[in-house]
């Protein structure tokens, strides 16, 4: 079975994922992971433990509905309890409920976890884990056992760690998946571990891995179980989870498929994995960190002269795949550091025939110098970048024109949640409008009154939303009187985008960043309709 290659992947964000902190998905929330997970091409989703809570069971009922072209769904739970019948245990009754097809359940591994834990004795763990996936498979489903604290377990008595397995695969279990559950192991403790149990049961089941990042190896020692043997492979796609989270999928799959010669997914869904990743981040509301593997925004962003000169000249100088086969983009940072090349590759899209020799460049990258010498960072904040160079150009237009703005606090707090107000006068092609809004402080107040007064002029501002906000002092020396440096990033669901302000005054450098956002979306929304006219 080890020369098969074709690995399964089980995502857990679901089960495991919904485990990390701040991480809280309502049903819906849910049902759309399902559905982009299933797009992508997922062998399994671990949906979640219909016994513990009312919120899962509904799920599972929900999710029946659902048409799935590529995933089979996994209920969660464990072994029956010490002293009970697999008939009298509820949460048992309550996998079979779920009705999935296939049933993920846990049982103890180590010896230590079963005598000091949960207080049985040896002899009874090993019933339990084979009554329970007896039970399940005599019920008709597909029964992968998770193996809890293997590599803790085969570290400390190794005898009795493949006795466990034993157990399982004698109630009949077609999947031994080995839990690195603490986190700890190393990449030969897990390499020669998994190899051990593929030897012993290589043959009779598939085996499979499930790893934890709390060492920084969650993924290192995924792949170094699928070089032991390992054909099943459990993670999280953003890599959320417990503590220091799981095993990252959206690593982990291109990684076996592109580097070592796996299928994991459909090849043409590689393709999906950027997007995926981006779907899954604003379905649970999460910043993803632009340093990720392969999908973050910055896994192909340039910013050296020197690097961006060669990967002009062959992308291979400095990029270890395409980054259009995982669906990102290459990214060419522009800084004082950046040279007339990048700056010239940006350009081109306004201009395809744009030289070095252009005046309008020189007039550009000076600008670009002066403005970072005042505190503004465009390698984080491409939005504005390309509005700046837009109006240096002269290929930028006003959507609106602002009369003023004011921001008041508001005490005593009307309601929770309140503690500011925002007044804007905005011009609209002749038209006047004065609104004003509420919010949790004065740029939540800005956003509310500005979208206000355009919506009616642009509907599809309704349509993206502030993902961040970060503030940073310029100056720390000049104490209250620092320049500060906003960086706003929006989302519209399909693209995000960064846009900064600086200014002595905070309020004014928010606005300035924000006014950015709400042009650089209605200059997005200006060229997608163009592309379809064409």
């Amino acid at each position: 079975m080890a020369n098969d290659r074709t690995v399964e992947i089980l995502d857990s964000t679901l089960r495991d994922g919904a485990q990390g902190e701040g991480i809280s998905f309502s049903i819906q929330d849910k049902i759309h992971i399902v559905e982009a997970l299933d797009e992508l091409g997922v062998k399994y989703i671990e949906a979640g433990n219909p016994g513990s809570n009312p919120k899962d069971m509904e799920f599972f009922q929900q999710v029946k509905k659902l048409n799935l072209k590529n995933a089979e769904l996994c209920a969660f739970g464990s072994t029956r309890r010490k002293g009970m019948s697999c008939i009298e245990d509820t949460n048992l009754q309550s996998l079979l409920a779920a009705e999935t097809k296939n049933v993920v359940f846990f049982g103890k591994s180590w010896d230590f976890q079963v005598t000091e834990i949960i207080k049985t004795t040896l002899e009874e763990n090993l019933e339990m884990i084979r009554d329970t996936a007896e039970f399940l498979t005599k019920n008709g489903r597909n029964v992968i056992y998770d193996a809890e604290h293997f590599f803790s377990a085969y570290q400390s008595n190794k005898e009795y760690a493949l006795k466990t397995l034993q157990a399982a695969v004698d109630g009949g279990a077609s999947v031994l998946c080995l839990c690195e559950t603490k986190g700890g192991c190393v990449l030969n403790e897990c390499y020669e571990a998994t190899k051990a149990v593929y030897e012993a049961f290589g043959d009779k089941v598939k085996i499979g891995i499930h790893t934890h990042n709390d060492s920084g190896l969650a993924v290192a020692n995924t792949l170094m179980a699928v070089d032991a043997g390992a054909r099943h492979v459990q993670g999280c796609f953003l890599g959320i989870g417990e503590r220091t989270g799981n095993a990252n999928l959206s690593t982990i799959i291109p990684n076996l498929q592109l580097k070592m010669n796996y299928k994991c997914i459909p090849d043409e869904n590689l393709k999906m994995l950027t997007g995926t990743a981006v779907k899954m981040g604003e379905i649970a509301n999460l910043h993803l960190d632009p340093g990720m593997p392969y999908v973050g925004t910055n896994a192909f962003a340039h910013k050296a002269g020197m690097h961006i000169d060669a990967v002009l000249k062959n992308p291979k100088a400095y990029e270890h795949v395409d980054p259009e086969a995982v669906g990102n983009e290459r990214v060419f940072l522009m800084s004082e550091v950046a040279g007339r090349s990048t700056l010239i590759e940006k350009l081109k899209k306004f201009d395809p025939n744009i030289s070095k020799d252009d005046p309008v460049v020189s007039d550009i990258m000076a600008k670009v110098k002066q403005m970072e010498f005042e505190g503004y960072q465009f390698e984080g904040a491409e939005g504005s970048f390309e509005l700046m160079v837009r109006k240096t150009m002269g290929k930028y237009q006003p959507f609106f024109n602002l009369h003023y703005y004011q921001v008041n606090s508001v005490n005593p707090r009307p309601e929770e949640g309140v503690c500011a107000c925002a007044q804007v006068k905005v011009e609209v092609d002749g038209k006047i409008e004065v609104t004003a809004g509420e919010g949790s402080g004065p740029v939540n107040a800005l956003d509310i009154a500005l979208r206000r007064g355009l919506e009616k002029f642009y509907p599809s501002l309704g349509q993206f939303r502030l993902t961040d906000y970060k503030v940073r002092v310029l100056d720390g020396k000049s104490a209250t009187a620092s320049r500060v440096r906003v960086l706003i990033e929006s989302s519209d669901g399909d693209d995000s985008w960064t846009t900064v302000g600086v200014s002595n005054d905070l309020v004014e450098a928010s606005w300035l960043a924000l006014v950015d956002s709400f042009e650089y979306k209605l200059i997005k929304d200006i060229e997608k309709k163009f592309k379809k006219i064409i």
